[in-house]
């Protein structure tokens, strides 16, 4: 009886796994039928990071829906989507966002003149450093809401002291790099360079501000994250136009899903400016080692 047993248990386990092949040999075959570019696909990198923030965006929306969030603590990312949909539609959003990039733009650009300029004067001449770099300095650590109060006494509450403030707080992380990167040349470059006879002029030129671009572009991005940081502040201050006077305005009525708005596009937008830098520097860089490698 139990040799019978054992006879029937091992013909029912041989059965399975003859049919566990044939089934394996079938998807194989099938597999195999397949077009090239389905057998060889592999899912995007990008694809899989975007697996978790779609789970915390259906896990938000369904605790708004049950009501475990309220609606004054922060809205449903539905109710958030309707609101920028209706705000892009109406041209809400597009004139406020455009106040806004034109007053960081003017701002920063004025911010990183001033930087260069103070930079490759302070940073070249050694004279120009005892002039410059002590007042430079000195008001660098001045916070620049500090500043606030006798801008307005000065130049009032206009779009001027706006980008004032903008200028403020882009100037010094461009200064401080570009002044670092200058004078930490490698001493080996400069003493090549005497070697082959080149003149201070064509020194400067085809060394030193090459040598000093990686500086320089650290500090831009430097400065763009303060552009930003000061722009949420400086449309804080009696104006009728940006999206800082969005979030402000959002505040007062307790519109939550417009204040996720703005702090999604200062995300946005900050990401893609600092792309676009990135950019650059891969082109002006093109002569480094590690950027050829890449």
């Amino acid at each position: 009886m139990s040799d019978k047993i054992f006879e029937t248990r091992g013909t029912s386990s041989s059965f399975f796994v003859e049919k566990t092949v044939r089934l394996n040999a079938a998807r194989q075959g099938a597999w195999r039928l397949a077009p090239d570019w389905l057998r060889h696909w592999r899912t995007p990198e990008a694809l899989l990071r975007l697996i978790s923030p779609i789970v915390l965006l259906l896990l938000w929306e369904l605790a708004s829906r049950w009501g475990l969030i309220p609606p004054r603590v922060i809205a449903a990312p539905s109710q958030i989507g309707g609101t920028l949909w209706a705000m892009i539609v109406s041209g809400e959003l597009g004139r406020h966002l455009l106040v806004s990039l034109q007053r960081a733009l003017v701002g920063l650009s004025i911010g990183v003149t001033i930087g260069v300029i103070a930079a490759l004067i302070s940073g070249l001449s050694k004279r120009g450093e005892v002039v410059l770099d002590s007042p430079m300095q000195m008001l660098r650590t001045i916070p620049s809401l500090a500043l606030v109060p006798l801008f307005i006494l000065w130049f009032g509450i206009g779009e001027f002291t706006k980008i004032a403030l903008i200028v403020i707080g882009t100037t010094f992380p461009v200064y401080l790099n570009l002044f670092a990167g200058i004078r930490n040349i490698d001493p080996k470059l400069i003493e090549a360079a005497n070697t082959l006879g080149l003149s201070r002029r064509e020194l400067i030129w085809h060394v030193i501000l090459p040598g000093s671009l990686p500086s320089f572009f650290v500090g831009l991005r430097y400065s763009l994250g303060i552009s930003w940081l000061a722009l949420v502040f400086v449309e804080q201050i009696n104006t009728t136009a940006g999206i800082g006077y969005l979030a402000s305005d959002a505040r007062d009525f307790m519109r939550t899903d417009v204040i996720v708005i703005c702090l999604l596009i200062y995300s946005v937008l900050g990401l893609l400016i600092d792309g676009l830098i990135r950019t650059l520097e891969r082109f002006a860089l093109a002569w480094r080692p590690t950027f050829v490698r890449n």
